[in-house]
């Protein structure tokens, strides 16, 4: 379902995006509108589903035990009236499961998972996705680094990764 939204609504889409921290007076500012209206359409674009949550993104590997994440692109045989959707739905249950997407390519859904160690990730592979009804194949590949997340680039500690600027 497609929602119709307005200019100002877009705008206050595009700016919570990048900071959703921003406080209703800077948003208004921002906007060119009152705090009022800010709020109406908040609440607005949370009622229709368009905001579908806020969210905070944490670079894991500057604490002690982050998570270990990975993608595992699954072999799927569609059900009959229901294509993927249904075994989609079975695997995005899973409080491991990060995100599930139907993708093309030799695979069919890529399912981002995250555990406390590698063998966390295996044995939940082993023994919960790949034991789902429909599911012919895995394949894991574990993330060793990430360098930009969402729109978020991360730096190096002690490196300065601006791009430099000349005259």
């Amino acid at each position: 379902m497609s929602v119709n939204i307005s200019d100002l609504e877009e705008h206050f889409l595009k700016s919570i995006e990048s900071n959703a921290r921003l406080t209703d007076d800077q948003l208004a500012t921002m906007l060119g509108c009152d705090v009022s209206t800010v709020v109406e359409t908040r609440g607005r674009l949370e009622s229709l589903g368009v905001i579908a949550g806020y969210r905070t993104r944490i670079k894991w590997e500057t604490v002690t035990s982050p998570p270990v994440e990975s993608f595992i692109d699954l072999a799927v045989q569609p059900e009959r009236g229901y294509g993927y959707d249904r075994i989609a739905d079975r695997i995005k249950q899973f409080p491991e499961v990060v995100s599930v997407h139907l993708v093309t390519g030799s695979q069919d859904l890529r399912v981002v998972v995250r555990g406390q160690t590698m063998q966390d990730v295996a044995s939940f592979v082993a023994e919960r996705l790949a034991t789902i009804d429909g599911v012919r194949g895995t394949a894991t590949r574990f993330v060793l680094k990430c360098y930009k997340q969402e729109g978020d680039a991360f730096a190096r500690p002690g490196n300065d990764e601006r791009l430099a600027v000349t005259p």
